[in-house]
């Protein structure tokens, strides 16, 4: 839909987000701040990791999302058998002894690759190209993907036999890594009342793919203040053990710190969040709101801080 001004647009954004929010808070009892960066994720264009024990509503979360934006939603269950072409298609043979190319499941809006973590390092990297690319490439032809196109993993932090763990460059293609923790008491019993009776919600959808496409894109105008953008590089250099501008702490505590894609997250992250908050323009606070989820997954401890059991959160927390 077009609008008159960029100011009308981020103001449409920002109703939006909160219809958005009514709609999925219909299916999904609390998780609020798990929505929030989903969200935040679909309009900044990024990739989401998602971190948390089963039964904790991963898949319908994001199958509700899917539903409320109007996309095509793939889920891909991981095993330590799945093949690349098991997630990007392959080359067929038809009647006519022609070659013709089946497209996989990564030909969707929103695609779920639940458990990462559980296939080699051979098919993560499929997924990968076209978490990069937007496109993927079989038999020396490319095919597009569709776009809006975003990619969530999830990953169950409690088995680790059997799994391979992304490694740090791949961990850094995503934008998010976002923890889930258990309900409360209060919205487990809600939980519980909703999914034992025969009720079923239905979501209404809010957006369709060329609004949100057109709202990626005005995420991406949106100015920002030199102090804001100092703010998030500083934030990132502080976590640089043994450089100039490091965190004393860090040096202490870290053996890694984080890369330049961190610095423009924390920017693209701050602008989105400002927009979904009514705001035109971000400050530090939007750049603090996004930070422990783009960093969390960017960092690495040293055995220091691994002995004395010192989380990467309490890191992050005291050099904001």
């Amino acid at each position: 839909m077009p609008f008159a001004s960029d100011k009308e647009a981020a103001d449409a954004l920002a109703q939006s987000y909160h219809k958005l929010r009514q709609e999925i808070g219909k299916v999904i009892i609390g998780q609020d701040e798990v929505v929030r960066l989903v969200l935040t994720a679909v309009f900044a264009q990024g990739h989401c990791l998602l971190v948390g024990v089963p039964g904790l509503a991963k898949t319908l979360l994001i199958h509700t999302i899917a539903e409320s934006l109007d996309l095509s939603f793939n889920r891909i269950q991981f095993t330590p058998d799945l093949m690349p072409s098991d997630i990007v298609g392959s080359e067929t043979m038809n009647q006519q002894r022609d070659f013709h190319f089946v497209q996989g499941p990564i030909f969707a809006n929103i695609v779920l690759a639940d458990e990462i973590n559980r296939t080699p390092p051979k098919t993560q990297a499929a997924l990968l190209e076209s978490m990069q690319e937007y496109a993927v490439t079989v038999a020396g032809k490319r095919y597009v993907l569709d776009r809006p196109f975003f990619v969530l993993a999830t990953q169950n932090p409690i088995e680790q036999e059997g799994t391979y763990p992304l490694p740090e460059a791949q961990l850094d293609r995503f934008m998010f890594n976002i923890e889930l923790g258990y309900p409360s008491y209060e919205e487990e019993l809600q939980v519980v009342k909703n999914t034992t009776s025969d009720r079923k919600a239905t979501v209404s959808k809010v957006l369709h793919a060329s609004e949100i496409q057109a709202y990626q894109q005005l995420v991406r105008r949106v100015p920002v203040a030199d102090n804001v953008v100092e703010y998030a590089v500083s934030l990132v250099h502080k976590t640089r053990p043994n450089t100039s501008r490091a965190a004393a702490r860090v040096n202490q505590l870290l053996e890694w710190g984080a890369g330049p894609r961190a610095s423009q997250h924390l920017i693209v992250g701050a602008k989105c969040n400002a927009l979904l908050n009514g705001k035109y323009s971000p400050d530090i606070e939007d750049v603090q709101a996004v930070a422990l989820p783009i960093l969390r997954h960017r960092l690495v401890r040293n055995f220091k801080a691994e002995a004395e059991g010192i989380s990467i959160e309490q890191i992050i927390k005291e050099i904001l």
